[in-house]
C-alpha cells in the first residue's frame, strides 16, 4: 500500500470509445486527479481478464478500477453482465490470494464523464488508503 506521503496507485482499465474520452476530458480540462492513477485503454470492458487484475496487484498497484462501457458498448449487448462476471471472478481469485476484494471497483463511465471519473478516483483512493495491507 502507498505510504502516507503518496496516493494509492490505481490501475484503470478504460474503453477507447466510451470511457476513455471522458477520462481524456478530465486532463484536457485540467481537472486534477492523482498522478498515481494509470490508465490502460481497450476496446470493451468485458475483455478485461481476471489474471490481468491479479498481475496489477503483483506489480504493486493498490487498486484496480474498471471504467465499464455499460449498455452503450458497441461490441456486445451483454457487456455489463460479462464485465460484472469478471469482477466477481476476480474478487474470488483475490480472496484466495489474500487480497482484499474491496481493492477492485467498477463504474460505468461515458464519454463526457470527466467529473464523475475524478470523483471515482478520489473516493477509491480514500477507500484504498483506509484498507489494511
Amino acid at each position: 500500500m502507498a505510504n502516507d506521503n503518496t496516493s494509492p496507485k490505481i490501475l484503470v482499465f478504460s474503453t477507447d470509445k466510451i470511457s476513455d474520452p471522458g477520462i481524456d476530458q478530465a486532463g484536457l480540462r485540467k481537472i486534477h486527479y492523482s498522478p498515481s492513477v494509470y490508465v490502460i485503454n481497450m476496446p470493451c470492458s468485458s475483455g478485461v481478464k481476471p489474471r490481468w487484475i491479479l498481475r496489477a496487484f503483483e506489480k504493486g498497484f493498490d487498486g484496480v478500477f474498471i471504467a465499464a462501457d455499460g449498455h452503450e458498448c458497441s461490441y456486445s449487448a451483454s457487456c455489463p453482465e460479462r464485465t460484472n462476471d469478471i469482477i466477481i471472478a476476480s474478487q474470488k481469485l483475490m480472496a484466495e490470494k489474500g487480497i482484499n476484494p474491496k481493492r477492485i471497483r467498477m463504474a460505468a463511465l461515458c464519454s463526457v464523464c470527466a467529473e464523475p471519473f475524478v470523483s471515482h478516483m478520489e473516493n477509491f483512493s480514500k477507500i484504498l488508503a483506509g484498507l489494511e495491507a
